[in-house]
Formats: C-alpha cells, sequence, structure tokens
C-alpha cells in the first residue's frame, strides 16, 4: 500500500501547492464567470513539469508513476483550483507512450513533457452512440498516403486549446468486422494545421466551465503516419488507457472532497448562532464526520488501484470503485458544505457553489455511476448483463 506520507508525495504537494498559490479564488470566480480557460495557470502547470509527470525521463518527463501523478491532480482541486482543464495532458499521452510507434514518440513526445505541445483533446464520444463507444461512425478511409476522415465528435473537451487531439474512427465497417471490438483505429490529428482545414470547433456552454465542444470533420486529411499503431485495434487501445483515467478523476475528486470538508469544518467552528457555534450540534457536525469518513475510505481504494497500476497488474475492478466512492465522496461532501454554510453556500465569493458544480460532473463523465455499477455486477460479481 502506497504511504501517502511519503517523502515524495509531500514534495510533489508542496510543490503544487506553491503553484497553485499563485493562482487564488479569485482566479477561478473570474474565470468561471467568463468561460475563459486558464491560459496561464497550464502553461505554469507545464512548464514546472507536473503534467509531464507520467511521460519517461528519456522524453524529457518525470517518469514517474500513476499514485504520484494523482497527488499532483489532487493537489490542484484540495488548494482550490480546477484540475479538469488539464489533467488530459497527463493521461492521453498514454496511448501515444504505450502504442505509438518509436518515431511518433520522438516527434511528439518531448514537445509533450516540456510544455511546448498541449495534448488535451480526446475525440471519441458521439452525439448518436454516447457511451457506446463501438457504434461510432466517424469514418477514416485510406487514400494513397493519407486518411481522409469524415464525422462528428460531441463533449471534445479542451479541444479549441489543444495542439494535438487524439481521435477515434472506423477505419472498417462495422457490419463488415469479424468481432465488434474490431474495426475501430487511433489517430493523432495535428489541430494546428486542420482547424478551418477539415476540423471546425463548436462550443458547448454547460453548467461549468468546462471548455467542452462538438467537432465536426469534413475531408479532413491525416497523414499515414499519424495512425497509432495497428488499424482496426483502436478500441483495445481506449480501454488501455482506461484504469489511469478513471484513477486520476479518483483523485481529482478527493481534492475537492477535502476542500469541502476543510471549508465546512471552519465555517461549523466558527459560525455562533443562538449563542453556540454550529458545529457543535450534532445536526451540523456528524454529516460532516461521516462525509470525512467515506472521503478517507475513497481515498485508500484510489491508491490500492494505484498501486497495482504502477506494478502493471490488473486493476480493473479497483480503478472503477476508486472514481465511484472518489465522486460519491466529492458529491456528499460539496452538499455538506453548501448545507453547512447556509444562504453562503450558494454565494459566487464563497467558491463552493463553483467547486460543487465542478466536481458534480464526476458523476457522470468520463463514465457514469450506473455504468461502473454494471461493470461490477457483471464481470465482478457474475451476475446477468444489465446494459
Amino acid at each position: 500500500m502506497v504511504n501517502p506520507k511519503d517523502v515524495l508525495f509531500h514534495e510533489l504537494r508542496e510543490g503544487v501547492r506553491k503553484v497553485c498559490d499563485r493562482y487564488p479564488s479569485a482566479y477561478w470566480r473570474e474565470l468561471d464567470a467568463k468561460e475563459a480557460y486558464p491560459e496561464d495557470f497550464v502553461k505554469d502547470m507545464m512548464e514546472s513539469g507536473y503534467l509531464s509527470a507520467l511521460i519517461p525521463e528519456q522524453y524529457g518527463g518525470s517518469g514517474l508513476g500513476i499514485a504520484e501523478a494523482s497527488v499532483i491532480l489532487e493537489e490542484i482541486n484540495h488548494a482550490g483550483g480546477n484540475s479538469g482543464v488539464c489533467h488530459a495532458q497527463m493521461y492521453i499521452m498514454g496511448t501515444l507512450l504505450r502504442h505509438g510507434s518509436e518515431e511518433q514518440k520522438e516527434r511528439f513526445m518531448p514537445g509533450i513533457a516540456e510544455g511546448g505541445l498541449k495534448f488535451q483533446a480526446f475525440g471519441v464520444t458521439e452525439p448518436d452512440a454516447g457511451s457506446d463507444t463501438l457504434s461510432i461512425k466517424t469514418f477514416a478511409r485510406k487514400e494513397g498516403g493519407r486518411y481522409i476522415i469524415n464525422g462528428q465528435k460531441i463533449w471534445t473537451s479542451r479541444v479549441a486549446y489543444s495542439d494535438l487531439m487524439l481521435l477515434i474512427a472506423r477505419t472498417t465497417p462495422k457490419e463488415e468486422v469479424k468481432r465488434r471490438t474490431e474495426g475501430l483505429s487511433a489517430f493523432l490529428v495535428d489541430l494546428r494545421a486542420s482547424v478551418g482545414k477539415g476540423v471546425t470547433i463548436q462550443p458547448i456552454k454547460t453548467m461549468m466551465n468546462h471548455h467542452s465542444a462538438q467537432v465536426f470533420i469534413e475531408d479532413l486529411e491525416v497523414p499515414l503516419e499519424n495512425l497509432i499503431g495497428e488499424e482496426g485495434k483502436g478500441f483495445y487501445y481506449l480501454l488501455d488507457g482506461l484504469n489511469a483515467e478513471r484513477i486520476l478523476i479518483a483523485a481529482e475528486c478527493i481534492g475537492d472532497a477535502y476542500w469541502f470538508l476543510e471549508k465546512a469544518s471552519a465555517y461549523a467552528s466558527e459560525r455562533v448562532v443562538f449563542g453556540r457555534p454550529i458545529g457543535q450540534n450534532q445536526g451540523v457536525q456528524f454529516p460532516i464526520a461521516r462525509a470525512y469518513a467515506n472521503t478517507r475510505a475513497a481515498d485508500l481504494m484510489r491508491y490500492e488501484a494505484a498501486v497495482l497500476f504502477d506494478n502493471a497488474e490488473p486493476c480493473g475492478p479497483e480503478a472503477n470503485m476508486a472514481k465511484l466512492l472518489s465522486a460519491d465522496a466529492s458529491f456528499e461532501a460539496g452538499n455538506v458544505a453548501i448545507q453547512t454554510h447556509g444562504g453562503f453556500g450558494f454565494a459566487k465569493d464563497y467558491d463552493i457553489e463553483r467547486k460543487f458544480r465542478e466536481t458534480r460532473l464526476y458523476q457522470v463523465a468520463p463514465i457514469s455511476t450506473n455504468l461502473i455499477l454494471g461493470y461490477l455486477g457483471q464481470h465482478v460479481l457474475g451476475m446477468p448483463r444489465s446494459y
């Protein structure tokens, strides 16, 4: 079991907190109000090397494990920020790292590691497919020394602020594959050369400042050398990165939960009503304490999943449970913080309503709690498939 008090973890937390201290709550409130992207914060995190934690040293990264990477994202949220604006820089590159050619890695990895290339967009979800990835229709047709791609993606976050996009498209019609999981391929799209020349981005306004968009792809030309791995194996490459994503998202939720709990505990101790601190009342104190216990339990599952992942052991159930429990814990802690603060919980200057909107997302994305429960019911508990 990873010890959260390990020296390296402590150093990472201190370093990340120093960066976050340069971006106080007012910075995030202003961005939220303007629906703007935190360019300065993301640039700072990239140049400080924190977002290249998972990239091997040979390409300019830190060569750290998923446990250390999760601590970095947790600390951003614990400090009151929103790591969702940059978390994909950590895990999307895993597909390139594990399945790309050496030429591709030499071409792109050093730039990603040093912070010169933003690789934060992942084009997979489609309007008519949703979580049913095997039903996507975006199609890549090989023609000479290139692929011609047509289709549409939705909920592609940060695509307007990214230099590169990992795109999943069908290369064999669904009716022609022997197995449903075949026929999808992964491509590296250079958005710097493609926006306006085959790629059109249409932002989607949401309840949180998450920078999501629809992406319309029309006769987009992608060179053959930008195919990642083998043609038709894209779905397997996609699955390969899901456990890392779930562990990192779990850590973000843990960071949110601790932030909520600290705010709620402090306010309950300071706020005096009817001549006594409201935290002296069990109706206020006990929900905060229960939320803390649930957060600690979810935190332990995050570390268990991270240890298994970093030791290259199967961790599907643990990664999914970490995401499920952590998302529930942060949602519960957010509710408790709002209830504890009363009317001030809805006041923007207190940041609780902003953080609550941000953490609410993880009940739905990147995978809904119901899909995780279905996975556990079928694949862990052996019950009939529910979807």
